[in-house]
């Protein structure tokens, strides 16, 4: 089956999708975006996404392409119409289409795309046996809270990681702690089994899963402390683990050189993979694959 999309307001196949060589999310990477989960046809915590999409868009002065409820509509509507019943939908809003201007006008319309990728999520072998990541330089700008499409740092360091054989990569800032993963949130449990994740900030992303996973810790008395952490104090973790909106919770084992605990997920990584699937998706045979 050919596979829907939305670009300019219609839906249309896939290689009739055009949008002009004029936009400023192809000529400045004047845009932002979502990634947003799908299990079982129903979105994860997309109240989460288009809340930290509007703030994006907020922060750049770029105008809501539409109503929340109608994109909202889009998401359902490309969800039912590729019968997708686990992956991702991605949302991209650019400030739109004008002639090449580091200067752009206010009223410039935006650029709304929006696609499915069918793809397994839940239970991948990086949630079940864990992933390796590896530790670098941060190479990206000053606002990696505003969730813009100017990712060329991260590729560049997910494929240095990826050459260097590991599965993933933890950025490493000016300041000598961990900010982030390249798309993911770091957590590390301390030997004491205290569980460590930075605190929001402009120096990394506040991601969605993170927030609801906080948001569960609260709720069942899991404590969580937001400070940062060093990459020293990351390879001495009794446990260690990664959080997005499409790896969910998942183990991290080896950190750089360092094997972290036993080198396999510890306990309280599996509790918090089934409590956020649990809770995100409803009791089944995800949850309990760990």
């Amino acid at each position: 089956m050919e596979r829907i999309v939305f670009c300019n307001g219609r839906f249309v196949p896939e290689d009739q999708a055009r949008v002009s060589v004029f936009d400023r999310g192809f000529l400045f990477g004047d845009a932002v975006y979502e990634v947003v989960a799908v299990l079982g046809g129903a979105m994860i915590d997309n109240d989460l996404h288009m809340a930290r999409l509007e703030r994006s868009l907020e922060a750049l002065n770029i105008q809501m392409p539409m109503p929340r409820a109608q994109i909202e509509a889009v998401q359902a509507e490309l969800i039912a119409r590729n019968a997708m019943t686990e992956g991702t939908v991605y949302l991209q809003v650019s400030r739109g289409e004008a002639d090449r201007d580091f200067l752009y006008s206010p009223d410039l319309t935006p650029t709304l795309i929006a696609f499915t990728q069918a793809r397994k999520l839940a239970a991948t072998k990086g949630q079940t046996e864990g992933v390796a990541v590896d530790l670098a330089p941060d190479p990206r700008w000053a606002r990696r809270d505003i969730k813009t499409t100017m990712l060329l740092g991260q590729v560049m360091a997910k494929a240095e990681a990826r050459a260097r054989h590991f599965d993933d990569v933890w950025l490493v800032g000016d300041d000598g702690f961990v900010t982030e993963g390249a798309s993911s949130t770091a957590f590390i449990v301390t030997p004491e089994g205290r569980i460590r994740t930075r605190a929001n900030s402009q120096a990394i992303l506040p991601g969605c899963t993170r927030r609801a996973l906080l948001r569960l810790c609260e709720e069942k008395s899991v404590s969580i402390e937001e400070r940062p952490f060093t990459p020293e104090e990351a390879k001495a973790a009794a446990e260690a683990f990664l959080t997005s909106s499409s790896a969910f919770v998942t183990p991290v084992i080896r950190i750089g050189d360092a094997k972290i605990g036993d080198g396999r997920p510890g306990p309280l990584t599996r509790r918090l993979q089934t409590l956020y699937l649990d809770t995100a998706f409803g009791r089944s045979h995800y949850a309990a694959a760990f």
